[in-house]
């Protein structure tokens, strides 16, 4: 694998869940110097990062690495070793690259505990297998 290889999570609006997915992998790649960074898009990407997901992060000691919702776009998709979905991909990002599908994830406008943890718990599970 290349160094430095990116990991695309994205979710629909781009503001929580690819959020703390790329942020808790990004901290867990680099405690073991993987050599993979994550980043987080939005197929409707909203004008700004949620702000339970934020302020969640913040008390989790970890800073978004997005400071603004991105659309994913194709280049994304190319560059990326693999993507993580936590919704459904438009037909025209198909088949771009390795994709990962994550449903089951609780909203984080619910439960932010909730919805990390369970992130987080498959978050784990991609960077053993890397």
């Amino acid at each position: 694998m290349n160094q430095n290889s990116i990991i695309v999570f994205v979710c629909e609006h781009g503001a929580a869940k690819s959020v703390i997915g790329a942020s808790y992998f990004n901290k867990m790649a680099s405690e073991k110097n993987l050599g993979f960074h994550a980043i987080a898009r939005g197929t409707h990407p909203d004008a700004e990062l949620s702000p339970k997901t934020v302020s969640g992060l913040r008390e989790d000691g970890l800073t978004p690495g997005e400071s603004i919702p991105r659309k994913l776009t194709r280049e994304d998709l190319e560059s990326a070793e693999r993507i993580v979905s936590f919704c459904d991909l438009p037909d025209e990002y198909q088949q771009k690259a390795i994709v990962e599908q994550w449903d089951g994830i609780p909203p984080i406008s619910e439960d932010y505990q909730k919805a990390r943890d369970a992130i987080v718990a498959r978050v784990q599970i991609l960077i053993e297998h890397l």
